[in-house]
């Protein structure tokens, strides 16, 4: 099943017009970043709607039974809706230049291709074949707990969060959640509202921080805190692929 409905130019123009120098800055600065609109409000209704098409997804995870909080989301399969693969392929050479920039930071290897369908394809060959492409749906009560997210030895140090409810509207409470571990020193933390349509961009595990003695890695996890009344769902684009 495929969306014929969305041209390409249409989403990767949203994506490119973003003000990319103030977006990288913050998440040097910080780990995160909050984009202008990606979706309307009908595009993100049609994505949420998908949840329940079965079909769509290689597996559902309910997040209690795993004590990873409470909640569900799902995995799409490989057969991405075209909306979900046009932000993905939108994205990655926009993030390309920071993670490269990261890396080299922190004095680590740079793996990562200029194509994204080159890069999924080397973490195919590592044995990283399933679609980490993800629907989340929280009601009431309903959160999720800090943590990193482990899919493999091949990873992209950042990903995209959108939102596809209203908060205030369609539900309250369920801020984004995010945590830097400091050398020698208690955490900080952050809370982020996410509006309908927008999108943030985070760090998946570490991210770079200037110390005395050049860059040190700051480990960094992210969460939701607990939904207090309504439904949030979001949909989240991952750049590498889960073994």
């Amino acid at each position: 099943m495929t969306d014929t409905t969305h041209p390409a130019s249409h989403v990767t123009e949203r994506v490119d017009t973003g003000d990319w120098a103030a977006l990288t800055a913050e998440l040097d600065a910080h780990g995160h970043a909050l984009t202008g609109r990606l979706l309307s409000a009908g595009e993100c209704r049609e994505i949420a709607a998908l949840y329940d098409d079965a079909d769509r997804f290689r597996t559902t995870v309910d997040m209690a039974r795993h004590r990873f909080g409470s909640g569900q989301y799902r995995y799409f399969t490989h057969e991405l809706p075209d909306l979900v693969r046009e932000l993905r392929e939108a994205f990655y050479p926009r993030l390309l230049p920071i993670a490269r920039d990261w890396a080299e930071k922190l004095g680590k290897a740079a793996p990562w291709p200029d194509s994204l369908a080159e890069w999924v394809a080397m973490c195919h060959a590592a044995g990283q074949s399933k679609s980490a492409q993800i629907l989340l749906r929280y009601g009431p009560g309903d959160w999720n707990a800090l943590h990193r997210d482990v899919f493999g030895d091949m990873l992209f140090p950042l990903q995209v969060v959108i939102g596809l409810d209203s908060p205030g509207t369609d539900f309250t409470g369920g801020e984004f959640l995010m945590t830097e571990q400091r050398a020698r020193a208690q955490s900080r933390g952050s809370a982020t509202t996410l509006p309908r349509g927008h999108g943030l961009i985070f760090t998946t595990r570490d991210r770079p921080v200037a110390s005395k003695r050049g860059w040190s890695t700051a480990p960094m996890r992210h969460g939701v805190s607990t939904v207090r009344s309504g439904r949030r769902r979001t949909l989240g684009l991952v750049f590498h692929d889960a073994a």
